[in-house]
């Protein structure tokens, strides 16, 4: 491949995939600007750093310590010069990170798993060359202590879903490897033979059949990819970690500032006539140890783990959180909380479900009195091949037809290609002209007359419209063959009429483009660019 590619941008909101929450977002609606604290352009950095950096969750201390904990989490991996130095960099009070998170998704997932932290390396890039004087440290927070095992236990490659099963439970970070061996013949087979081939085997295999636990794959497959452009992975199912939140846990247990103020927020979002992605709950914490994830409950003046017979009072519960800390696993309501205490981190890059749930959390950390970080909608692409883009250009298809659904698409095409008119819409207005005529006569003759005009008019424009169906529907029986490639062509492209990026997995592309994927990605995306990316790579 050599390293020639096109470009095309499109307003997010013309792509009709993104909600209006988020357009209204990235339009800077005022409605929404009492949910978060900056919006994330190049200039307002300037006023976060300094914010953050008078934050005590930035001491020297809390430096020290998660650079400790991500030293010891990479002593087993093999891990670049840059993100070493990045590590090392984290203990000094003029470096920053930019974050990401995102599940453990077998192989990575959906391509937007690339997407993210591209966004996130990009943007410390772009940071250091606009405040040399500081360092920007791109992290990719591992979503270790989740338990949607369903949501990341497959990737799509070629149509065909690939999947692991396996019955057990708790965090998927512990789960162990076993059984992906299985899984590692059937890839094997489906990525078929040559140099691309062998290299996604490789990964897979090293991942997932040299590692004891799902944590250790992950951190072994996402270092493999980016660690030489400087990603740090952090793992925050950790108990040094957690001992650095046991404040915030102490004062969310003790007066459920999380249920209060959320809620409040809630109400706001409610009233703009917005959906709710995540609601509070009293107690917003899970307990995890040894395949046990539960949710902690507050019921009769005690703390319990769900469907378990532990329980705590009062005291008893902040005592054993003191002692073990790490069995206190945050849910999505405090999981950004952890984050921002732990890291001295400026900005979160995610999808649009995850931009709407931080944007309800901003009065939760102001009572917590935490920073709350810029929030940045990841970079979103479709990629097409050098093959793909030629086959449109030869069929007539745009880039802005290729989001339309797929009957609005055919329809499109039919009229397009087809050698009569099948839009009747100018003898649609002729009619309705001619009606006005009508009208107009009936008031200056008899206005009883005016009620069969009006009949008269619904049923010849429903006469001429069932015309247009039948005509429609004739011509795509006659250019069925035409209208098959370009569907094909928008399947290929938009599988399950979806976007590319929320279904198709990297390796489909690696097998195309090898080793110049991820460095051709990195050359595209734009950060703060603000739309949506369609990219010819040949």
């Amino acid at each position: 491949m050599n390293s020639s590619q096109q470009t095309n941008h499109i307003p997010f909101r013309e792509t009709n995939y993104f909600s209006d929450f988020i357009c209204n977002y990235l339009e800077q609606k005022p409605e929404l600007g009492e949910l978060y604290n900056r919006f994330p352009s190049l200039d307002n950095f300037e006023a976060q750093i300094n914010e953050k950096s008078n934050s005590e969750h930035v001491s020297e201390a809390h430096r020290s310590i998660l650079a400790n904990t991500l030293i010891q989490q990479y002593a087993n991996i093999k891990t670049s010069e840059l993100t070493l130095q990045n590590i090392e960099d984290l203990k000094s009070k003029n470096t920053f990170t930019i974050t990401t998170g995102h599940q453990l998704n077998l192989f990575t997932g959906p391509l937007y798993f690339l997407y993210k932290i591209i966004s996130t390396i990009n943007l410390a890039k772009q940071l250091k060359e606009t405040y040399p004087k500081c360092n920007f440290v791109p992290i990719y927070w591992m979503a270790s202590e989740d338990h949607d095992f369903e949501e990341i236990n497959f990737f799509n490659f070629k149509g065909k879903k690939v999947q692991w099963n396996s019955g057990q439970t708790g965090a998927v970070g512990h789960f162990s490897t076993e059984g992906l061996d299985a899984v590692f013949d059937v890839v094997s087979a489906e990525f078929g033979p040559g140099k691309n081939a062998e290299q996604l085997k490789d990964w897979f295999k090293k991942a997932y059949l040299n590692h004891d636990n799902l944590t250790g794959a992950t951190r072994y497959l996402a270092n493999e990819l980016f660690g030489e452009h400087g990603l740090v992975i952090l793992d925050s199912d950790d108990k040094d970690l957690k001992r650095l939140f046991i404040p915030n846990i102490e004062k969310e247990l003790v007066e459920k500032t999380a249920f209060k103020h959320v809620s409040e927020t809630n109400k706001t979002l409610e009233g703009l006539g917005l959906k709710i992605q995540v609601n509070p709950r009293e107690v917003n914490f899970f307990y995890i140890d040894n395949g046990l994830r539960e949710r902690i409950v507050f019921e009769e003046d005690r703390f319990k783990v769900n469907n378990t017979n532990i329980s705590w009072s009062k005291s008893g519960i902040l005592k054993h959180l003191n002692t073990h800390p790490e069995r206190f696993s945050p849910n999505v309501i405090m999981r950004p909380l952890y984050q921002e205490v732990i890291l001295p981190n400026l900005c979160y890059i995610g999808g649009g479900g995850e931009m709407i749930y931080w944007l309800q959390l901003k009065s939760n950390f102001e009572a917590q009195e935490v920073v709350f970080p810029m929030l940045l909608l990841r970079n979103s692409a479709l990629v097409k091949t050098e093959k793909q883009a030629s086959k449109l250009e030869r069929l007539h298809i745009s880039d802005k037809d290729l989001f339309l659904k797929r009957s609005s698409f055919i329809n499109k095409k039919v009229r397009k290609i087809s050698n009569i008119d099948v839009d009747l819409i100018e003898q649609i207005q002729h009619l309705e002209l001619q009606f006005k005529d009508l009208y107009l006569l009936a008031e200056q003759t008899d206005k009883t007359f005016y009620g069969a005009v009006k009949a008269q008019e619904v049923k010849q424009l429903k006469g001429l419209r069932n015309l247009e169906k039948r005509l429609l529907k004739a011509q795509k029986k006659k250019l069925a063959d035409q209208i098959s490639r370009c569907t094909e062509l928008q399947e290929q492209l938009f599988p399950g009429q979806n976007l590319q990026e929320r279904n198709t997995n990297f390796s489909e592309l690696y097998l195309e483009y090898g080793k110049d994927l991820i460095p051709e990605l990195l050359k595209s995306l734009e950060p703060l660019k603000g739309t949506f990316l369609i990219l010819n790579l040949e």
